[in-house]
């Protein structure tokens, strides 16, 4: 498994589960709520992906201190540059999906969960196109 495969696997993993934690704390907003009360969910998921990414890549980085100062090579970049095009779609989805929920239900901190949402499932699908095109072997 390569320097890259297993960053992707280990930040699929924590977007997924700080994208759960952002559903559960969206969740208890109102929908009459004031659009500020949307920091109390946004500003923790933020530190949270912040804060696991840095820990994670250091943790990946010191133990794979050869292969992580390494450039991607041309497989690698084929790979990464696919699943960020499939990706592209599957936020390109969510976000129309986000548009039109607010065309029916005119609840614009539903609107806004929704597009960070469709921002979160993008980027977990970005990972997991990365790992089965790297598994694939493209």
């Amino acid at each position: 498994m390569t320097f890259r495969e297993r960053s992707a696997w280990i930040m699929a993993l924590i977007m997924l589960v700080t994208g759960l934690f952002f559903a559960y704390l969206a969740r208890a907003i109102p929908a009459e709520a004031p659009p500020m009360a949307q920091l109390g969910v946004i500003v923790p998921y933020v530190g949270a992906v912040i804060i696991g990414s840095i820990v994670v890549q250091t943790v990946l980085a010191i133990t794979y201190r050869r292969d992580a100062g390494k450039p991607a090579d041309e497989r690698e970049r084929i790979v990464i540059d696919r699943a960020g095009n499939w990706s592209g779609v599957v936020l390109a989805v969510g976000v129309l999906s986000a548009a039109a929920s607010y065309l029916v239900w005119e609840n614009g901190n539903l609107l806004l969960q929704a597009i960070i949402g469709a921002l979160i499932v993008a980027q977990v699908a970005d990972y997991a196109f990365q790992i089965w095109l790297f598994r694939r072997g493209v």
